[in-house]
């Protein structure tokens, strides 16, 4: 016999959050292990650029944060051949130099001490809309975590390889989970590396999902409220743990030596 139909919304949210805890617990994957995955997840997902773009994630020592080497692509990421570096990109642990574009990633780390991982790419539908010159419009309830948390930044300061551009992004993101950088890409932010990877995943789905409805017609907007609870719900510390065990399932499944040392 049923028992919980007459409960309200709130109650039923709060159990099911009490399940995910009780469901969902932390990963035994190491940071680098993480990373690794984390580049090939998004490389499957359409994140690919070359060479370009990164991903960081802090690492055990104050002021430092690993990195992909420069010259690999996303798909040739593994655990063993990130670097570890510090803030002016000095290679402290591994083989080769990091990409001269991380210096904005000092900037953020410096100035976002909540941010434990950043991601940079510039995949296909992102960049699409960034040459549009308009912001990220979530308006569909898949890409809610990132309602109200996608900043926008409308000039193009160039290759973004100086303090300049460090300032500039790092001032253009503000407090928000990520920001659309025109004429570029995107950069996103998260508290642990399964939350950047989670919202990476979903920006560039918002991006397409944006572009597909702008040629059909004029998008809709959510209800704030509404949205807010949905951007609330589904960016849970054990929601991001859920959809990241997902997507390293995945890239596993199809890259088995992303976890080589």
């Amino acid at each position: 016999m049923a028992n919980t139909l007459h409960e309200s919304k709130s109650t039923l949210m709060r159990r099911a959050e009490e399940q995910m805890e009780k469901n969902f617990g932390d990963s035994m994957w190491s940071t680098r292990e993480k990373i690794a995955l984390t580049c090939r997840a998004l490389f499957d997902a359409g994140h690919d650029s070359g060479l370009a773009g990164q991903i960081t994630a802090r690492a055990e020592e104050p002021g430092t944060y690993y990195t992909q080497r420069l010259g690999l692509g996303f798909d040739e990421i593994t655990a063993g051949n990130l670097l570890l570096v510090d803030e002016d990109l000095n290679v402290l642990e591994g083989e080769g130099m990091a990409n001269p574009a991380n210096r904005f990633h000092s900037w953020i780390y410096r100035a976002r001490p909540d941010v434990s991982c950043i991601v940079h790419t510039h995949p296909l539908h992102v960049a699409a809309l960034s040459m549009l010159e308009v912001p990220l419009v979530v308006s569909q309830m898949d890409t809610a975590p990132l309602y109200d948390d996608c900043a926008f930044l409308p000039d193009w300061p160039g290759v973004p390889v100086g303090n300049e551009e460090g300032e500039i992004i790092t001032a253009a993101l503000g407090d928000k989970k990520a920001v659309l950088l025109a004429h570029h890409g995107h950069v996103v932010v998260g508290a642990s590396i399964e939350e950047a990877c989670s919202s990476a995943t979903l920006i560039e789905r918002a991006a397409r999902l944006q572009l597909l409805a702008m040629s059909a017609g004029e998008i809709a907007p959510l209800p704030d409220r509404l949205a807010r609870e949905a951007h609330d719900w589904t960016l849970t510390p054990r929601r991001s743990e859920a959809n990241f065990a997902y997507y390293a399932r995945r890239a596993l499944a199809r890259h088995p030596d992303a976890l080589d040392l």
